[in-house]
């Protein structure tokens, strides 16, 4: 996934590739815990240790670091997920998926949220940008659950006229709205609940 909006992302010395990481590192984790809208430039600089000409020469704005920091997050989750659903062919599988998400968050007491849904809904009425990155990110993660379901029904546990994309999006949904009710909460239950009820949709199609 390309990112725009950067300003110097091309032909960065070794030495400045380390520092933009560095910015963007710090940048995430403040922002995943405090939120976008109360991590200050002073906050990243404080964390990052670099100086304040050394940040606007890799980046113009606070929404630049809030881009690269989703790009970032993405990632991470892109591959976590791509790790966790890949082979997933059966029911169990996506249990198993659930449980370690569920477990994942319970470390935190659900304090957090999902990073991507926590970006959505402080940058997406104002940074067209930030919108469409996280737009894709949810629909790569969307299409890797569409594939994990697909593969049940290609081994026979789903009918042919199964709906791929609507499980899937139902899927997403509820992951989504069980990180939010978990935060809120500051308990994963509601999380748990969520994501059990669609899978439970999911299972009630079964053709065994």
């Amino acid at each position: 996934m390309s990112v725009t909006g950067e300003t110097t992302t091309t032909r960065l010395t070794a030495r400045g590739a380390m520092t933009r990481e560095r910015i963007v590192t710090a940048a995430a984790d403040l922002m995943y815990v405090r939120g976008v809208g109360a991590t200050t430039l002073d906050d990243v600089l404080e964390a990052s240790g670099v100086s304040k000409s050394q940040l606007y020469r890799h980046f113009a704005n606070k929404d630049e670091i809030v881009r690269a920091v989703i790009q970032l997050m993405g990632q991470r989750v892109i591959e976590r997920e791509q790790n966790a659903l890949g082979r997933v062919s059966t029911i169990a599988g996506l249990r198993r998926w659930r449980d370690a998400l569920v477990k994942n968050n319970a470390l935190r007491h659900g304090a957090y949220g999902c990073a991507l849904g926590s970006f959505a809904s402080e940058v997406a009425d104002h940074d067209v940008v930030a919108r469409q990155m996280l737009l894709s990110l949810f629909a790569e993660w969307k299409d890797l659950l569409a594939g994990a379901i697909r593969r049940l029904q290609e081994h026979g546990a789903l009918p042919r006229e199964a709906p791929i994309d609507e499980l899937a999006t139902g899927l997403l949904g509820a992951l989504q709205g069980g990180y939010v009710l978990a935060q809120t909460a500051r308990d994963v239950t509601p999380m748990a609940t969520s994501i059990d009820m669609a899978l439970r949709h999911i299972e009630s199609l079964s053709t065994s």
